[in-house]
């Protein structure tokens, strides 16, 4: 009989979980007036034994940091594209719980629904945690585009063949577009207002770009 590699199972089983988080993914708008919004991001240390999840909290839409939090935890999960929820989720979810203030609404350092499996780390967390969430990368992981215009604000449809799964979305002038996908209970036309509203003159929007800061840099908000 041969032999069955633990980490095979592994891969099998997370690959099951994100085919059942999917089905309960909402592209709907399901959300009020937004108060605050949230970016998380993970950074890695001690050799990539560590992981560093940060969250940061915005008031909306004035993009004033108003919370943040941060967790370190083992990494226990291997580096494998498509399946990076695996490995950074459950720090951000449990960097999420230690919030003060829950947001209204959360942007992912990774992918919503432009995913092979149509189940990033946006739809992991928003699913999990049942929030509102969008993803937002700054590169494609899955799906053909057309490339936009130069100006901020274009964009140009993410298709999977002939389904679309997001968008090339130009945060800054003649900067390399971001790729913006819904997450959960965020609709495909307005993820990407969504994410312009919480952009200024960088190319990442506030909310990720604070907590990147956080979690690569260890650079804490200004609350």
């Amino acid at each position: 009989m041969p032999m069955i590699d633990a980490r095979d199972e592994r891969i099998a089983a997370a690959i099951a979980e994100q085919q059942s988080l999917r089905e309960r993914v909402s592209l709907r708008d399901e959300f009020g007036d937004l108060q605050s919004v949230a970016g998380v991001d993970a950074g890695f240390e001690c050799d990539g034994t560590v992981i560093r999840a940060a969250v940061v909290v915005l008031r909306f839409p004035e993009l004033i940091p108003i919370d943040y939090a941060l967790v370190r935890r083992p990494v226990t999960f291997p580096y494998i594209p498509g399946l990076l929820a695996f490995r950074e989720a459950p720090a951000i979810v449990a960097a999420l719980h230690q919030l003060q203030v829950m947001p209204d609404l959360v942007i992912c350092d990774g992918q919503g629904i432009a995913h092979p499996r149509r189940c990033g780390i946006a739809c992991h967390i928003g699913v999990l945690l049942d929030l509102p969430a969008i993803g937002c990368a700054k590169q494609r992981l899955w799906g053909h585009f057309t490339p936009p215009p130069p100006e901020r604000g274009a964009r140009s449809a993410l298709y999977d063949g002939q389904e679309q799964i997001g968008w090339a979305l130009r945060t800054r002038a003649d900067a390399q577009p971001v790729f913006v996908s819904p997450g959960h209970r965020v609709s495909l036309e307005r993820a990407p207002e969504l994410v312009m509203a919480c952009t200024t003159r960088f190319r990442l929007p506030e909310t990720t770009r604070f907590a990147h800061r956080l979690a690569s840099h260890g650079q804490l908000p200004l609350l």
